[in-house]
């Protein structure tokens, strides 16, 4: 709700368009660098008190927004919100402690169908409030007031059977990530304080232990054998992004379509997206269950369609296109999570759910750069470019072929 209109509120306050988009970038920023570091937090600490701290200064920080009366204080609000505001990334991986292996995908592909709802009513919401005197700050406040009301259904929520069906999954993974520190860690911090208080000597000790281990964690991740799950979430991410950079100036270009229809395709691929979730259940079961070969196929299928789109001379062809990329590219974000929690395990399910998000992150910084150098010579550059990166994942998933294979059906055997 507030995203699109803070553009606009910082210019009302007088700032340049440089200064705007200087305080603009400021939360991307903060979370390429937060996200993996919360989300080991979480692993470390605990999905409940990580989720409802995360929580209270997300809304801290729209609750400062609303208040904000100049520049210093909106790029202050932007702080907790840029660091903290992981809430859907530590949700998916609750929602990995609570299902089973075999349900996975299809939980988290309805997880994501109920946050593009979000996405898509959020925007229209903001833009009735706008068109009311201090809409920006009503707003504002209205976002305070929903993160409020979910860190109260957050601290409701069941969390000991929680932990009953979190240890059932941990047991079924096949836990190559390597997180034997991780479980001494919170072994520690479920340790109760002598004679039953809580001492400053105690309460230090515990934060030291959570820095340490977000630390140990981090690294073990990064010097795992889990480069090429992550290389493939980086080049499709940036593959997808380079066909959506130039999408209205390319069709603008090529075929002659004004702006308004283009945002009329946009929007129906966009709402096609958030049907991907529900049709995940068949092609589950039409595969066997088996999250490799439907990432496989999905890749390839998302390669060709932005090759097809590139070359085409029909705005049929284009829209047929973006028809499909629709369910590839979401179905292929989903099965990516699920393959990285499959390889990783579920005892890491933060921290490879964060740094999964920060590798999607670098992307989006590198994806303007990449498709402005291209433009220069075409402007099927950006999707040309995508089909090649595209490509180049397909490939690296072909020659790790067998050990996807053999953790797929420790998978399926466990269950």
């Amino acid at each position: 709700m507030v995203v699109p209109l803070l553009s606009v509120h910082i210019k009302s306050l007088g700032a340049s368009p440089t200064t705007a988009g200087v305080v603009g970038s400021l939360y991307g920023v903060l979370q390429l660098f937060s996200c993996t570091i919360v989300g080991c937090w979480s692993d470390v600490a605990g999905r409940h008190y990580s989720l409802l701290v995360c929580i209270l200064f997300s809304a801290l920080g729209y609750l400062l927004l609303g208040i904000s009366t100049s520049l210093l204080l909106v790029a202050i609000a932007r702080i907790p919100v840029g660091i903290f505001k992981h809430t859907l990334s530590i949700s998916r991986a609750l929602l990995s402690d609570l299902v089973l292996e075999r349900e996975r995908p299809l939980v988290i592909g309805k997880f994501n169908t109920a946050s593009n709802m979000g996405f898509i009513l959020g925007p229209m919401v903001g833009g009735y409030f706008t068109e009311l005197e201090d809409g920006f700050y009503i707003t504002s406040f209205l976002c305070f007031s929903i993160f409020i009301l979910n860190a109260g259904l957050v601290w409701i929520f069941p969390w000991n059977d929680t932990n009953l069906i979190r240890m059932k999954n941990s047991r079924q993974t096949s836990n190559r990530f390597p997180s034997n520190f991780l479980k001494k860690a919170k072994n520690k911090l479920q340790t109760p304080a002598t004679n039953g208080f809580i001492t400053s000597q105690s309460v230090t000790c515990q934060l030291w232990i959570q820095i340490v281990s977000v630390l140990r964690d981090i690294k073990n991740v990064i010097f795992s054998e889990m480069w090429d799950i992550f290389s493939v979430r980086f080049l499709m991410a940036l593959a997808v992004m380079l066909y959506y950079s130039n999408f209205v100036l390319a069709i603008e270009e090529r075929f002659g379509i004004k702006p308004r229809l283009t945002g009329y395709i946009i929007s129906y691929s966009s709402a096609l997206g958030v049907l991907a979730g529900f049709v995940l259940g068949p092609i589950m079961r039409l595969y066997k269950h088996n999250t490799y070969v439907i990432l496989l196929h999905s890749s390839v299928l998302t390669c060709i369609l932005m090759l097809l789109y590139s070359t085409t001379l029909s705005i049929w062809v284009v829209i047929f296109c973006s028809t499909f990329l629709s369910f590839s590219t979401a179905i292929g974000r989903i099965c990516t999570t699920d393959l990285q929690l499959t390889v990783g395990g579920t005892e890491a399910s933060g921290t490879l759910i964060g740094l999964g998000q920060s590798v999607t992150a670098v992307g989006r910084i590198i994806a303007p750069l990449l498709s402005g150098i291209v433009q220069e010579f075409s402007p099927c550059g950006p999707p040309t470019l995508g089909s090649a990166l595209a490509l180049l994942a397909i490939l690296i998933m072909i020659v790790n072929k067998s050990r996807y294979s053999n953790d797929q059906s420790v998978k399926l055997k466990s269950q």
